[in-house]
This record gives C-alpha cells, structure tokens and sequence, in this order.
C-alpha cells in the first residue's frame, strides 16, 4: 500500500536533481527495497532532501490523504482546516 502512495507522490516529481532522486526511489522500490512504512515518513525525506519542495504542494497531497480515524467530526475539521491553509483550494 505504501508503495502505491509513494510511486503516486513521485509522478509530481520532475527536473533537475529530483528525477535523479525520483529514479532511485524507484528501482529500490522494484527489488522491493522500502525503507518507509508511511506516506508521510517518506515526505519528511523529500522535505529533507530538497528543502521543503513547493509547500503548496506538500498541502494538497496532505488533504488527498487526511482521514477522521477516531477524532471528533469538531477534531476532525479543525485539522482540515489547519491542512487547507495554504493549499490553494478555494471553498
């Protein structure tokens, strides 16, 4: 499963040193070579690497996946909104 998010989180990856990075990614994920075991562990890595990428971005990838889980809906929306900040998605 996460190696379908990690492979859906490259394919916005593209130029320079990020297809370089992008293609290392990818041949350690065909021998079956997966260091993370959440999406987000492995955006933190791209965050280290290239210094944050494009925060509009890193948003609306972090709004694809937000889920409720057992947070109140009054939680729930709270850190949906907080997610939404800086998106660009308009209500």
């Amino acid at each position: 499963m996460v190696e379908g998010q990690i492979q859906w989180i490259l394919s916005y990856m593209q130029g320079g040193s990020a297809d370089i990075w992008k293609e290392n990614v990818l041949e350690d994920l065909e021998v079956g070579k997966v260091e993370y075991e959440l999406a987000g562990e492995f955006l933190t890595q791209i965050k280290k690497e290239f210094g944050g990428g494009d925060e509009e971005l890193m948003k609306v990838i972090e709004l694809k996946r937000i889920k409720q889980g057992s947070r109140t809906m009054k939680e729930f929306v709270q850190d949906f909104k907080r997610v939404a900040r800086g998106s660009s998605y308009k209500r």
